[in-house]
């Protein structure tokens, strides 16, 4: 950042003030000069549990958080982008994988990181898969071969189960966080 952007970002940050809007319930960052409301939403993940006949993708990690862990292949919506054709992007630049989409598996909410995660489930059109920039490398597992002492966030643990809970063909309710959760996260607050 030059010189010059830094001392731009710094008088756009002076103009925001911390306060609670008119008609609000919870401190926002607002414009002194002209009210405009600066709202910070949760961020949505969108990825998807993906197999090839009975064998899972995972995907090592070549990114912080947890560098060198295995994941499913997700990461963060783009703007303008329908979620389902987000999850097949991601798949693709993770794992140079071609998915369909069968339906919604699970939606996760994590307060503690303020995310929203659309979790699907899916299968690959072939088994040419590959790493892509932000994977180390990425194979395809059967369950009892799953690296689980080397997942890298506990929603990857319970997509995984509930991919193994769910009817195989037929349509079911997306699952939500686990009950485990919620102990989880009140131990964080």
């Amino acid at each position: 950042m030059t010189d010059s952007h830094h001392k731009a970002a710094l008088a756009a940050a002076a103009q925001f003030e911390k306060r609670v809007p008119p008609g609000d319930d919870r401190e926002r960052l607002v414009c002194r000069t002209c009210g405009f409301i600066n709202y910070q939403n949760p961020k949505i993940v969108v990825g998807s549990v993906v197999t090839w006949e009975d064998q899972l993708l995972l995907c090592r990690r070549a990114i912080e958080p947890r560098r060198g862990y295995w994941t499913l292949p997700a990461g963060f919506l783009e703007q303008n982008e329908e979620a389902e054709e987000g999850a097949r992007r991601e798949a693709w630049e993770e794992a140079f994988a071609r998915i369909r989409i069968d339906q919604l598996l699970a939606v996760y909410s994590i307060p503690r990181i303020s995310q929203i995660q659309l979790i699907y489930r899916g299968a690959l059109l072939n088994p040419d898969v590959a790493a892509g920039v932000e994977s180390l490398e990425v194979g395809l597992f059967a369950w009892e071969r799953i690296p689980w002492e080397e997942i890298a966030f506990p929603s990857v643990h319970w997509a995984l189960n509930h991919f193994a809970q769910a009817p195989e063909g037929a349509v079911f309710a997306p699952f939500g966080n686990p009950p485990s959760a919620r102990l989880e996260q009140m131990a964080l607050e």
